[in-house]
C-alpha cells in the first residue's frame, strides 16, 4: 500500500471492501469463492499486491507518450512498463512520429469502426477477452462479434482451462466443476493438483487449515513442494497473525514427475478396482451401475495397465499410489481439485477425465463434500465462458441468442487463442482486439506472436495500465484505457455495479468504491457499444440504451443464458446466487444420459535420454503476466526471474554448478528450436528429468504447434528442453 501510495484512506477502504457481497467490490485476482459467512477481511496478501497495483497514484498521459517513443518504450522491461501507471486517456498510434498521440473517443471508435466494415470477411476479425472482463461486457461483447458476423472469440481460458471444460463435458455433461465452498468445508478428504496456492489461489489456504483442523486428509500432488503444502498463517486470525502460529495444510505430498499425474489417478483407481474383490465398500457398485456408462471397459484398461508402468509414469513408487489410494478409499467424501498442472499437457482431457472416472468408482458425485473442483486462475474467466465468450457455441444458445436479440449469428465455429494468431501470422486475421490482458506475453512463441500482431492492419487493447501488448502493435493501433474494478461507474441511470462468476459458479455483484484515476476513462460496456454502434450504424441493438443502466444487460442475459432467469432480483442477494448445475444432482447431459467413464491409455511422458521437461509458472510476487517485483519469497529467490530451478543430480550429470549460467534449448514437435540463454541454474527439490521457470520469460520456448491435440491448448507445462553450461 505504501509503494503504491494507497495510504493512509484508499487501501485501508479497498481491505475492507474486497470481496463483500453486494456492497463491496471484487478482487481482480484469481477466481476462488467469496466467504459465505459474513466474513470481514476476505482477502490474501496477492489480492492486496493486485488491488493497490491498480489503485496506484502513478499515471501515464499524454505527456508520457510525448516523451518517450514505442521503440524506447519496447526495450523496457514488463515492470517498468506497467509500474509508470494508469493510462488516462485514449492513443493512437502514429507511425511518422512512432509515438502515440491523442485521439477523442469519438474518434477512437470511427477508426474501429470503419476498419471492421472495410474487411472483405467478418473472420479478418478477433476478438479476445481476458478474466478480467465483467459478464455484462462479456455478453455485450460476444454479442457485438456475432452480430458483426464472426465467432473469433479467443480467450485466456483457451491456453488455461480449455482441457478441463472439454473433458468434464464429455464426463458429466458440464464444463465446471459440480462443488461449492460448503462442500470444500464438510470433505473428508481433499486432492489438490498441479496448482500452487499461497500464491495462485491464496484464500484456499483458509479451506486447507480449516480442513486440517477438523481431521480432513489433504494431499498435495505437485512436482515442486510448495508453500501452500506446507503451512499457512491465515490474515483474518489476528491471534495466529500476532503471535505468528501457522497451521498445517497438507498430510500427504506426492511429487509426480512432469505430466504423470494421470498415471497417479490410474494407480489409485487401479488399487481401488482390486481392493473391491476383498471389500465391499471400496467401490461403489449401486452408483456405477446406476448412474455411469463405460465401467467394465474402464476396468480392463486398470487391470491392463501394469504397476510398473504406474510406477515409470507417475515417478512415484507403488507404496506412494497405494497410500494415496488408502486415503481415498478411507474418506467417505472426496474433492479433486485441479489447475493448470493439469491442463497445460498434450493428455490433459484425459487426465482431467480420469480424474471423474476415479470420483465415479466410489460415487463421489451429486453429494455434500465430494466431486471435481477445478480452481479457474483469473477473477471471471469462467463467467466469460457462461456469458457467451466461446469460439465453439453450442446451437442452442446460438438459437436463444438469435431469438431475444433479433441477429442471426454465424454457425461456423471460430478461431481460438492459437488459431488467431497463426491467422494474423498468415494475414488471414487483419484486425486484432483484445479486452484487457497482455496477450503478447500472455501467448506461446513469443517472437512469432509479436510477429503475428505486427501484421495486423489494426489491434485495440482496452487497458487499465501500459504493458507489452501496447508497443507490440499493428500497423494502426489503439490504446482505450477502461475502469478499474475498484472504481464507480458513473452512468446515466446512476452508479452501475457488475457481475462476475466464481470458479464454483456462484454469481454476485461487484461495486466500485473510489473515484476514476481519469474523467476520460469509460467502462468496458461503453466501450464496447460504441465500437458496436460505430462498425454496425444501423444496428437495431439498442447499444447506448444498454450502457445507461446494466439492469437492462441483464434483462436480456436473464432471456438468453440458461441459468440466468431471474437475473437482476438473484443477484443482489446475499452472496448472489449459484448456476444450476444439473451434474450435481446426478442428471448428465451426455449422449447416453449417464456419467460416462473414459479409457484411453496412460501417455508415455518420460522425455529422450538427456532432454528434461520443462513446466512454466508464476513467481510469488507475480499474477498472470503482471511482475511485482523480482523476488519469489516462497521459493527463496530474491532479485532473480531468468532462472530454471533443476534437480541437483540432473545438475551434476551436466557439470552445471548451483547458480551457474546455462543455455535452454527447446525442440518442437515439427524439430525446430527456440534458445533461451544464459539462465541461471538454481538447485530445487523437483523430480529428476523435470525443471521448471517463470512465464512469461519462458514462452519463448514453446513452439505455437505444440498445442495438445485434445484441447488445443498450448503445452505450456511439457516443454521438451535440453540445458547445457553457458557456452
Amino acid at each position: 500500500m505504501v509503494r503504491e501510495g494507497a495510504l493512509p484512506v484508499d487501501g485501508p477502504r479497498a481491505v475492507m471492501k474486497m470481496n463483500h457481497e453486494n456492497t463491496g467490490f471484487d478482487c481482480p485476482g484469481c477466481a476462488w469463492p467469496d466467504d459465505t459467512k459474513g466474513l470481514h477481511l476476505d482477502i490474501c496478501e496477492n489480492g492486496i499486491k493486485h488491488v493497490t497495483w491498480e489503485m496506484t497514484r502513478k499515471r501515464v498521459g499524454r505527456d508520457f507518450f510525448a516523451a518517450h517513443s514505442v521503440t524506447e518504450l519496447a526495450g523496457w522491461t514488463d515492470y517498468d512498463l506497467e509500474n509508470e501507471g494508469r493510462l488516462t486517456e485514449p492513443m493512437v498510434y502514429d507511425p511518422v512520429s512512432d509515438h502515440y498521440v491523442p485521439i477523442s473517443w469519438k474518434d477512437a471508435f470511427a477508426l474501429v469502426g470503419s476498419t471492421l466494415r472495410e474487411l472483405e470477411d467478418p473472420d479478418q476479425a478477433s476478438f479476445y477477452t481476458s478474466g478480467r472482463l465483467g459478464n455484462e461486457a462479456t455478453f455485450l461483447y460476444q454479442l457485438m462479434a456475432r452480430e458483426l458476423g464472426t465467432n473469433n472469440l479467443p480467450d485466456c481460458s483457451n491456453m488455461c482451462h480449455e482441457a478441463s471444460g472439454r473433458a468434464m463435458q464429455a464426463s458429466l455433461g458440464t464444463g465446471k466443476g459440480t462443488v461449492d465452498l460448503a462442500d470444500w468445508e464438510t470433505a473428508d478428504a481433499l486432492f489438490i493438483m498441479g496448482v500452487n496456492a499461497a500464491s495462485n489461489a491464496p484464500r484456499m489456504l483458509t479451506a486447507l487449515t480449516e480442513a486440517h483442523s477438523r481431521g480432513a486428509q489433504i494431499v498435495h500432488v505437485n512436482p515442486l513442494v510448495e508453500a501452500a503444502a506446507r503451512r499457512a498463517i491465515i490474515p483474518h486470525d489476528f491471534k495466529d497473525m500476532a503471535t505468528f502460529h501457522a497451521t498445517k495444510t497438507s498430510t500427504l505430498d506426492l511429487q509426480v514427475r512432469i505430466g504423470g499425474d494421470m498415471a497417479l489417478i490410474r494407480g489409485m483407481a487401479k488399487a481401488i478396482l482390486e481392493q473391491s474383490a476383498t471389500d465391499p465398500k471400496a467401490l461403489d457398485q449401486e452408483f456405477v451401475e446406476r448412474h455411469t456408462t463405460g465401467f467394465e471397459e474402464y476396468r480392463a484398461v486398470c487391470e491392463a495397465t501394469s504397476w510398473e508402468e504406474i510406477e515409470t509414469q507417475s515417478g512415484l513408487s507403488r507404496a506412494d499410489v497405494l497410500e494415496a489410494a488408502r486415503v481415498y478409499r478411507e474418506a467417505d467424501r472426496s474433492i479433486i481439485s485441479w489447475c493448470l498442472g493439469i491442463t497445460q499437457h498434450e493428455h490433459g482431457v484425459d487426465t482431467v477425465r480420469e480424474i471423474v472416472n476415479l470420483l465415479l468408482l466410489r460415487g463421489n458425485l451429486g453429494r455434500e463434500g465430494a466431486g471435481p473442483s477445478p480452481v479457474r486462475g483469473h477473477s471471471n474467466v469462467q463467467g466469460n465462458r457462461t456469458c457467451g465468450i466461446d469460439h465453439r457455441p453450442g446451437e442452442e444458445f446460438l438459437d436463444r441468442l438469435a431469438e431475444v436479440c433479433g441477429i442471426e449469428p454465424p454457425r461456423a465455429h471460430g478461431l481460438d487463442t492459437v488459431g488467431t494468431i497463426k491467422a494474423m501470422h498468415d494475414g488471414d486475421v487483419k484486425v486484432f482486439v483484445g479486452m484487457g490482458g497482455n496477450f503478447a506475453l500472455a501467448a506461446p512463441d513469443t517472437p512469432y506472436t509479436y510477429e503475428a500482431l505486427r501484421r495486423c492492419e489494426l489491434t485495440v487493447q482496452v487497458s487499465t495500465k501500459l504493458n507489452r501488448s501496447h508497443v507490440v502493435h499493428g500497423r494502426r493501433a489503439l490504446i482505450l484505457p477502461c475502469l478499474g474494478r475498484t472504481e464507480k461507474d458513473h452512468q446515466r441511470k446512476g452508479i452501475q455495479s457488475t457481475s462476475v462468476e466464481d470458479s464454483m459458479s456462484m454469481v454476485h455483484l461487484s461495486v466500485g468504491m473510489k473515484r476514476p484515476a481519469s474523467p476520460h476513462l469509460l467502462s468496458e460496456p461503453a466501450i464496447i457499444a460504441g465500437m458496436a454502434r460505430a462498425a454496425l450504424p444501423d444496428s437495431a441493438t439498442p447499444w447506448e440504451w444498454y450502457v445507461e443502466d446494466y439492469d437492462r444487460i441483464r434483462d436480456t442475459m436473464a432471456k438468453v443464458l440458461d441459468g440466468f432467469e431471474d437475473f437482476n432480483r438473484r443477484v443482489r442477494l446475499p452472496l448472489g446466487f449459484r448456476i444450476k448445475q444439473p451434474a450435481r444432482e446426478l442428471v448428465f447431459r451426455t449422449p447416453s444420459g449417464k456419467a460416462e467413464f473414459a479409457s484411453p491409455p496412460l501417455p508415455d511422458v518420460l522425455p529422450e535420454p538427456g532432454v528434461l521437461a520443462l513446466g512454466t509458472m508464476r513467481s510469488h510476487d507475480q499474477w498472470n503476466t503482471t511482475i511485482y517485483s523480482d523476488n519469489d519469497r516462497y521459493r527463496g529467490i530474491e532479485n532473480l526471474r531468468t532462472l530454471v530451478f533443476m534437480n541437483r543430480a540432473d545438475m551434476r550429470e551436466r557439470g552445471i554448478a548451483d547458480m551457474a549460467p546455462v543455455d535452454i534449448t527447446s525442440t518442437a514437435k515439427d524439430g525446430s528450436r527456440r534458445h533461451l540463454n544464459g539462465y541461471l541454474a538454481v538447485p530445487y527439490d523437483i523430480p529428476r528429468g523435470c525443471a521448471a521457470g517463470y512465464m512469461p520469460e519462458m514462452n519463448v520456448l514453446c513452439a505455437l504447434g505444440d498445442y495438445s491435440t485434445q484441447s488445443d491448448q498450448p503445452i505450456m507445462k511439457h516443454v521438451k528442453v535440453t540445458i547445457e553450461p553457458a557456452s
